[in-house]
């Protein structure tokens, strides 16, 4: 199950249509879905989070708490909405694009993808395009 979560953050947001996409992408990863929850967040919430859980000091877009067990793929994500649309201006790119792009790049992490290695970077990109392409074909499970 995937839910939806907001602090202090209000955007428009098709929450039915990225859930049926973000089951698709788990299961073109031969995974099956568990509990995913995303918490859309304000900056200052996710740095304090970032503070605590990673002892990271620096903003970031993403937080991923992987709860996997084995094939069924789980996790607790945090994703600034306002590290969200400065990447989307910094990028030239929408704000709905750049939102889908961080939402499948969780998935992706607890499929089991790494971006620490310019190697697993440039996979993970790969295959968040890959998954983002399928946004766009018609969602039927």
């Amino acid at each position: 199950m995937i839910e939806f979560n907001y602090q202090e953050v209000d955007f428009d947001f098709d929450e039915s249509a990225h859930v049926v996409w973000l089951s698709k992408s788990i299961l073109s990863e031969d995974k099956t879905e568990g509990e995913i929850s995303y918490l859309f967040c304000t900056d200052n919430y996710l740095l304090d989070i970032n503070k605590e859980f990673l002892n990271h000091d620096t903003y970031t877009d993403i937080i991923t708490f992987d709860n996997t067990m084995g094939k069924i793929v789980g996790a607790d994500i945090c994703i600034s909405i306002e590290r969200v649309k400065e990447n989307a201006f910094d990028f030239n790119v929408s704000f709905d694009e750049e939102l889908r792009r961080v939402l499948v790049h969780g998935i992706l992490h607890i499929c089991g993808y790494k971006d620490k290695s310019d190697d697993e970077a440039k996979l993970m990109r790969y295959k968040e395009n890959e998954k983002m392409a399928m946004f766009h074909v018609e969602h039927k499970l």
